[in-house]
């Protein structure tokens, strides 16, 4: 047990935090936008903490399951923690483009960050480095069909008929995410594995205090209550530290996506330093395709209870830096081998991303 509490020290600060967190937040309302600011900065570090315990024990089910098992497990708690954020400070923004804006950010962060850096460094380190094609095809197809049906289509779509669409909109991302399902763990598992040479490594020995799958599961979902928690208390702290500011406005959209995709991009940086890039493949395009077939549903649901549209469709920019990454992520992922040249223009079209944010667009 000692040796449990020891691991989980950065979970037990993040509840800990969110406790203090609630005692408090009504006193520091009144210290200012400085306070506010720095409240701010401790609730996403804590954040992160907390998320980040989430993602440590899913990679551990996942180690133990393989792919494809694995890279679900992961990219699915990441999801549910992005889903948990993004609804909590959506519902406290009042923006109406917060979601769309986030599922942008974390596509962007997800292809061009994730696996723009990850390509780059495992490509310096190891050259050329494998996957299976046929996931990547998969994937890209399945990433491009839902953002079109969800982010793109919607811009052409009526103030009168937004319910009917909405409720189309969440029967065909279930439909797609059914299929998906039943392909990545049915006859098709195999078009998200890959074969690597067999390596010995040294097993933890069950005397070690390394947690069972049931103690995984229990941090888990301890750690994502304590994410909503200090979700919800970093709505306050936002909106009061923000307010009368001039602030790009994706910024709390790249934040709640950030939040989200640093477990993932630490997993998927050891896997590309391990010359194991399907992994790097599974999470940053299942967690692209899961955040935009997952997260669009469960948000068109949440409008249509409270009979508030949300704007779903992107911006004609953010439409060309979307098409532009899919296009360039299928044509570099069409051969089954990936470089740091590849590596390279993701993470150039991730910066320049960052510098449309920066300026506002």
């Amino acid at each position: 047990m000692k040796s449990i509490l020891q691991s989980e020290k950065f979970l037990l600060l993040a509840c800990a935090i969110a406790i203090a967190g609630y005692a408090a937040d009504t006193r520091l309302s009144s210290y200012g936008r400085f306070a506010g600011l720095l409240e701010t900065a401790v609730l996403i570090a804590a954040i992160l903490a907390a998320s980040l315990s989430v993602a440590r024990h899913a990679e551990r089910i996942a180690q133990k399951l393989g792919d494809p098992y694995g890279s679900m497990i992961l990219t699915l708690s990441a999801v549910l923690v992005e889903v948990i954020v993004l609804a909590i400070v959506s519902s406290r923004a009042g923006s109406p483009t917060l979601v769309r804006d986030s599922i942008y950010s974390a596509v962007m962060l997800d292809i061009n960050g994730i696996l723009g850096v990850a390509a780059l460094i495992g490509g310096f380190k190891h050259g050329e480095q494998a996957y299976n094609d046929d996931s990547a095809r998969t994937y890209s197809v399945m990433i491009l069909t839902a953002v079109t049906v969800s982010m793109i289509v919607p811009e052409f779509v009526p103030q009168p008929s937004w319910r009917a669409y909405s409720g189309f909109t969440i029967v065909a991302m279930l439909l797609l995410y059914s299929v998906f399902l039943r392909m990545q763990t049915g006859p098709h598992s195999y078009f998200f594995s890959y074969s690597y040479p067999d390596k010995k490594t040294r097993q933890p020995s069950p005397a070690s205090g390394y947690p069972n799958r049931r103690q995984s599961v229990a941090v888990m979902a301890a750690g994502i209550i304590a994410v909503g928690a200090l979700a919800e208390l970093m709505s306050h702290s936002l909106n009061r530290s923000l307010a009368g500011m001039k602030v790009p406005v994706g910024l709390v959209a790249l934040i709640v996506a950030g939040i989200s995709a640093a477990p993932e991009m630490l997993t998927a940086l050891r896997a590309a330093l391990a010359n194991r890039m399907q992994s790097v493949v599974n999470i940053a395009l299942g967690a692209s395709l899961s955040t935009v077939i997952l997260t669009v549903p469960a948000m068109e649901a949440m409008a249509l209870i409270s009979g508030q549209r949300i704007d779903m469709a992107m911006t004609p920019l953010q439409t060309l830096m979307m098409l532009v990454t899919l296009l360039v992520a299928a044509i570099n992922l069409n051969d089954g081998q990936t470089n740091a040249i590849e590596g390279m223009t993701h993470f150039i079209l991730f910066g320049a991303f960052l510098m449309l944010l920066g300026l506002g667009l």
